[in-house]
């Protein structure tokens, strides 16, 4: 309510500037035209009174009308153009305070949505842990061996969970750094193949299909990074997609680049979302309302880590439904590999 009251008090006192320059502008002009006609009859009178003129036409046709005349001009036009400056400053002024509120605002619900979020997926995961070695620990002589070891797998995949939640917001803060990537020649395919077996147990029940196109070249990057960017895209069309969620990965080579597309059938994104869902913390909806999991660090690290990948990533919509990410990366050549194998070894 305060912030309210803060921004219609600025945009009243702007809008107040505003018209005062107008006002201002426009007695500037009348004063200006008193003063140009008080010269007039000034010059007419003293004129007249050497005998240079006989009747006031031979005035308007004098050179000390025509210089009146230009420097009323003159003056004019600074008046209009002081007025053009001071108008189109206000304004820009407004523009650029506006813009800065909407940002202010924007970054203080990120960062609350950020809050509420690490704080559940912080929690959650130590629950479970928690949960779980009390189990064992108070129970634990009365649990069969099968009990024991589903309990021991729950905390497990719970401390892998907060493992990733961890890593995620490191690699976030050292990707706006001086981060340095082991850059060597990847098998993209084999990359994404391994992603999506590992994926596929952890996920029985969704349907991720793989379809690489044949004869497909080599890029030149970092194994954990690409690595990390394909188990976000396929972690975010599962997590976005309704129960059994269906992905379909495809791997292309078109001209120079290799394209990857994560194309699932879950709910979309709406346009204005595809403008800000690669920004650091940002997720879709409110904290409040959003029953999905996350920190909203995965696209943001993917996009950088693609970024630092010399390559490009977009967001399209699926047809029927759903959303489709798009990943290009630049081809490297035999002798760029051979090259790049040489410095490895060496």
């Amino acid at each position: 309510m305060q912030n309210r009251q803060l921004r219609f008090l600025t945009y009243f006192i702007m809008g107040y500037m505003l018209l005062a320059f107008v006002w201002w502008s426009f007695l500037l002009f009348t004063k200006n035209r008193d003063a140009f006609q008080a010269k007039i009859e000034l010059q007419q009178i003293g004129m007249a009174a050497e005998g240079v003129i006989k009747s006031p036409m031979d005035f308007y046709v004098s050179d000390r009308y025509q210089e009146l005349m230009s420097a009323y001009r003159k003056q004019e036009r600074m008046i209009m153009g002081e007025t053009i400056f001071l108008s189109l400053s206000l304004l820009a002024g407004i523009y650029v305070i506006y813009r800065g509120y909407r940002r202010e605002v924007a970054s203080s619900r990120q960062q609350r949505n950020f809050l509420l979020s690490i704080t559940h997926e912080l929690k959650s995961p130590l629950a479970g842990i928690r949960l779980a070695l009390e189990t064992i620990a108070k129970r634990g002589d009365q649990l069969s061996l099968d009990k024991r070891q589903m309990l021991s797998q729950r905390g497990i995949k719970e401390a892998d969970r907060l493992n990733k939640l961890v890593e995620d917001l490191l690699l976030s803060a050292r990707l706006e750094s001086a981060y340095q990537f082991h850059q060597e020649p990847l098998d993209l395919e084999e990359l994404v193949e391994r992603v999506v077996l590992q994926q596929s147990q952890q996920n029985p029940e969704a349907a991720i299909e793989f379809l690489p196109d044949a004869f497909l070249g080599r890029v030149s990057g970092d194994r954990q990074a690409l690595t990390s960017v394909i188990i976000n895209l396929i972690e975010n069309a599962l997590k976005y997609s309704s129960s059994p969620a269906k992905v379909t990965i495809r791997l292309r080579q078109q001209d120079k680049m290799m394209c990857l597309e994560v194309a699932d059938q879950g709910i979309g994104i709406s346009a204005q979302d595809k403008k800000q869902v690669f920004e650091k913390f940002y997720r879709v909806g409110s904290e409040d309302t959003r029953k999905t999991k996350g920190t909203g660090l995965g696209l943001f690290i993917v996009k950088e880590l693609i970024k630092a990948h010399h390559g490009t990533i977009k967001v399209t919509d699926n047809q029927p439904q759903g959303t489709v990410f798009a990943i290009s990366l630049p081809i490297i050549t035999k002798k760029e590999e051979e090259l790049s194998s040489t410095m490895a070894s060496s």
